[in-house]
Formats: C-alpha cells, structure tokens, sequence
C-alpha cells in the first residue's frame, strides 16, 4: 500500500467521522425548548447502547439455554433493584451451575 493513499484514505475517515459530531452543534445553535425532543433526546443513549449489547448476551456463552437463564436471572435482579455487581455475579453463577446441569 503506497503511504499516500494510505494517508488521504486517513484525512477521509476523520472528516466523515468529524461531520456528524460537529454539524448537530452548527444546525441547532439555539436552546432546545420542546420537552418532547428534550426526553427523546435523554432516551438515545440507553436505548443505542441496548440495542448494541442485548443480542450479543445470547451468543456469548456458547449455548443459547445457559445465556438465556443467565439473562433471565440479571433481568430478574435489576428489576428488584440490586446493584450493578450483584447483577453481574448473579448472571454469572447462573450461566455456570447451568452450564454444568444441561451438559
């Protein structure tokens, strides 16, 4: 690879990856006042962020079966409350011990 198409193919990505960071900042220069885009808005993050991870919690173990216990289990705790370790503990333990029971 010649190291100045390696360097425009670079310059490319960065101002493809800078545009949409910056042109939000230039088209809404004024205070968003409609409390409808404003929830919206607060949502977007949760709602990317789940869309990213959910489906990769059912291939992560290996078998379908002991990712979805263990998913149910994690569902099941944030629901009550506990916190973000006893969570996880908890997810995992569950993917373990049934892991070894469906052997």
């Amino acid at each position: 690879m010649d190291l100045k198409y390696a360097f425009i193919a670079v310059l490319l990505m960065a101002i493809l990856t800078y545009i949409p960071r910056t042109l939000p900042l230039m088209v809404f220069r004024k205070e968003i006042k409609s409390n409808y885009i404003k929830s919206f808005l607060y949502y977007v993050p949760y709602a990317v962020l789940g869309a990213l991870t959910f489906p990769d919690i059912f291939y992560s173990t290996g078998k379908l079966t002991t990712a979805i216990w263990g998913t149910t289990v994690a569902l099941i705790l944030a629901y009550k409350g506990k916190g973000l370790v006893v969570v996880a503990i908890g997810a995992i333990l569950t993917v373990y011990i049934t892991g070894f029971i469906l052997l």
